[in-house]
Parts: C-alpha cells; structure tokens; sequence
C-alpha cells in the first residue's frame, strides 16, 4: 500500500526558511513522480512544485520560482522542498502526492494526474 507522510511544517518568520520531506513507502518509487501543493483556507489547492523521474527535470509555479527547490533521494524514498525567504502568502497546509508513470513534465502540474497524497503539514508565516 503506497503511504506519503509529510513532516517538517511550523510557524517561522517572514524570510526565514523551512524544508519540508515526505517520506513514501510500500514500493519502489524509482520510475515515479511527485509534486507539492498547498491550500490555504478558503482557496483551491495549488500547484507548487514538482519533480519527474530519477530527478530528470523540475517545474515550478511563478509565486515560488527562485525560492524554493523540490529535489529527491531515490534511495531513501524522501522528497523534499526547500524553502526560503518565506512570504506570509506561502501560509497553507503543503501535500506531498505521487504519480505513476508515465506522468511526466507539464502535466505534473495538474493536480488530477496523482493518484496518492499525503495528509499535508502546516506552514504559517508571520509578518
């Protein structure tokens, strides 16, 4: 059973940094690729980042290109964002999901094409 567990979420100040993980597990993951997006209260849930293939190539939204980076242990099964000089607006719940091949490249930004999810970990910043 495909498992996604998020963790590394908690307050910290406007431009200050976190990293998020998600650990993924009941299979090997190699030929898979994983996204992150958040949902603040009252708003549709957001691409954010993602990652495709044995780290082949990685898509950002516009709101955190430059600030934040997505990147992968296959070894581990981990998947990773870093984030840095973090905005009030980065404030939401941040999920990890993971999607079967063939998925790849633009479309791992559309929220459908990811069959399994996490439960999220909250990111709030404060100004």
């Amino acid at each position: 059973q495909v498992q996604l567990v998020e963790s590394g979420g908690g307050l910290v100040q406007a431009g200050g940094s976190l990293r998020l993980s998600c650990s993924a597990s009941g299979r090997t993951f190699d030929n898979w690729a994983f996204g992150w997006f958040r949902q603040a209260p009252g708003k549709e849930r957001e691409f954010v980042a993602s990652i495709s293939t044995d780290n082949g190539g990685t898509q950002y939204s516009d709101s955190v290109k430059g600030r934040f980076t997505i990147s992968r242990d296959n070894a581990k099964n981990a998947i990773y964002l870093q984030m840095n000089t973090l905005k009030p607006d980065d404030t939401a719940v941040y999920l990890c999901a993971a999607a079967r091949p063939p998925a790849t490249g633009i479309f791992l930004m559309i929220s459908s094409v990811y069959g399994y999810w996490g439960q999220g970990t909250q990111v709030t910043v404060s100004s």
